[in-house]
């Protein structure tokens, strides 16, 4: 009988603290490297994995590198072979915290946050400061943040043949609805 109520209890406590973050596992993230007069260099991720304790404002997202869909699969083939190299380097991370962050501030109408944190891609970690929009909806709270970042800054080599044709500059977008 004493087994059964420390189960339970532990099931309870389980519960109470997996309840006190919101997660979204089918984030958006959509990334582009184009460059005018060139064909467009834009890949999608559509099962972005984002958590964010609303206690304490700390937020982490996980993109697996294989996920992102490219219009041509060539590219595809080539991001993930030549460049990310996916085999080797499976996943980006980004670790955070929203400054100031009040999950009860929110209403239907966006608001600016600062998030300070580092994107983990390619064996290298660097500094990301940016905006997030975040938003209360009935499906939840709604995340918007658009940055950027360089390819050489992770150590990404591009090659001298098509180095014209990609930017260097990559533009993130990450949309998330967290429950």
């Amino acid at each position: 009988m004493k087994k059964i109520i420390i189960f339970v209890l532990l099931f309870a406590v389980n519960i109470t603290i997996a309840q006190e973050k919101l997660i979204c596992k089918s984030g958006v993230i959509t990334f582009e490297a184009s460059v005018p007069s060139f064909e467009e260099v834009k890949a999608t991720n559509k099962s972005v994995t984002v958590v964010l304790n609303p206690k304490t404002g700390e937020i982490a997202s996980l993109a697996l590198m294989k996920g992102f869909r490219f219009k041509v699969a060539l590219m595809e083939e080539h991001f993930n072979e030549n460049y990310i190299e996916s085999d080797q380097y499976p996943k980006a991370i980004f670790k955070g915290k929203i400054e100031h962050f009040d999950a009860n501030s929110l209403t239907a109408t966006p608001k600016d946050f600062i998030v300070n944190g580092k994107l983990e891609l390619h064996g290298k970690s660097v500094a990301v400061k940016t905006v997030v929009k975040m938003s209360q909806t009935s499906s939840g709270i709604n995340l918007v943040s658009n940055f950027s970042v360089n390819v050489s800054d992770f150590d990404i080599s591009i090659p001298s043949v098509v180095k014209n044709k990609v930017s260097n500059k990559i533009n993130v977008e990450l949309n998330a609805v967290l429950k």
